[in-house]
């Protein structure tokens, strides 16, 4: 008698409707990961046997816990959520005793135009062209490492973003100044290409089952990637050796080394360039709704954040101090930074005024 097969278990069967749900690989693997934390949290017990109530324990051990912060937990419910729905075919009901971890409103950081080309001229190599298509083109880190050289159209001065946040493309600028760099760039990079296929080394990456419709796609030139990586490695869709982009975590560390050596001590990041480049725009006079298609938001409320941090916005009002001649508001002479601040008390009084305030015996 043949053995029966072994029925997958409850992460492969996920893994399986993730794929056939065409979510990201990031999102995949985010979603698994919370998966397992969450079996190994109530002990390995079934989902099943565990309902909302174990869902809500979960959360509420993440939040008052883990400290985690409020976009953490809401990824986690979503992982959750997806297990029992698309997995499990069960609808939790309406969770209400899920202790929520507080988001905090922060605006985003900014850098000047200044520091923003002091930053920039602290990078070379790939590093630079990455830096400047961050925010010159308003892209995402992870969008500027997926370019392959089909999305670059050098003579129309765009880009085609693919498979962005939220599955969708769209169609960005770069900066004129950067088409030199840019022609260069795919010159040295066609070059090493053709190396690559006479040695016989495999192909790049596809995104889903591209590669089983188009075998010969990775392979061809214009699905290359603009920054590929050094080394090989596995498929995680075919399992095969192949050619990724870059990683995340060099350019990453390339743009924390220039912040640092540029001399600021904000938290800048890859991000901040595209933040910067948003808010130089709508400085510029641009539409809010321009901005809004080229960062790709859904919402323009999204790209209203920017707004805030613009220097026409709380800079746009006169300090009281600043009107000195209207308001006969002095402002003190800066001192000396080679001495200490002088104590914010009243000076001793001296002459007349001296007499007049000695008490009397």
């Amino acid at each position: 008698m043949a053995a029966s097969k072994r029925r997958p278990g409850l992460l492969a069967v996920a893994r399986e409707k993730m794929r056939t749900a065409h979510l990201a690989l990031r999102t995949e693997q985010a979603y698994l990961q919370w998966m397992r934390r969450y079996l190994a949290f109530h002990n390995r017990k079934h989902p099943r046997e565990l309902g909302a109530s174990g869902v809500e324990q979960f959360l509420t051990h993440l939040a008052v816990d883990r400290k985690v912060s409020a976009a953490t937990q809401n990824q986690a419910l979503q992982a959750l959520l997806f297990l029992h729905r698309q997995v499990l075919g069960t609808e939790l009901p309406w969770i209400e005793n899920i202790t929520r971890a507080s988001g905090p409103k922060r605006l985003p950081v900014v850098l000047s135009r200044t520091e923003v080309r002091a930053v920039l001229a602290q990078l070379d190599g790939t590093a630079w062209l990455i830096g400047h298509l961050l925010y010159g083109s308003g892209l995402r880190l992870t969008e500027a490492l997926r370019l392959r050289v089909k999305d670059v159209a050098l003579e129309r001065g765009e880009l085609i973003v693919r498979e962005a946040k939220g599955g969708k493309d769209r169609v960005t600028m770069f900066a004129a100044v950067l088409e030199g760099p840019l022609r260069a760039h795919l010159t040295r990079l066609r070059a090493w290409y053709e190396e690559e296929r006479r040695r016989g080394a495999p192909g790049v990456s596809l995104p889903f089952a591209l590669s089983r419709k188009h075998p010969r796609a990775a392979l061809q030139w214009g699905w290359q990637f603009l920054f590929p990586a050094h080394g090989l490695c596995r498929d995680p869709y075919t399992r095969g050796m192949a050619r990724h982009h870059l990683h995340e975590k060099r350019i990453q560390r390339a743009v924390q080394a220039a912040v640092r050596a540029a001399g600021i001590e904000r938290p800048a990041s890859c991000h901040t360039l595209r933040h910067s480049f948003a808010t130089h725009l709508l400085e510029d006079g641009y539409d809010i709704r321009t901005v809004q298609e080229l960062l790709g938001h859904a919402d323009v409320k999204t790209t209203m954040l920017y707004t805030h941090v613009m220097q026409k916005g709380a800079r746009g009002v006169r300090s009281p101090l600043d009107q000195g001649g209207t308001s006969g508001i002095a402002v003190a002479p800066s001192a000396d930074a080679s001495h200490p601040p002088e104590p914010l008390v009243p000076a001793a009084p001296t002459g007349a005024a001296a007499q007049r305030a000695a008490p009397r015996t």
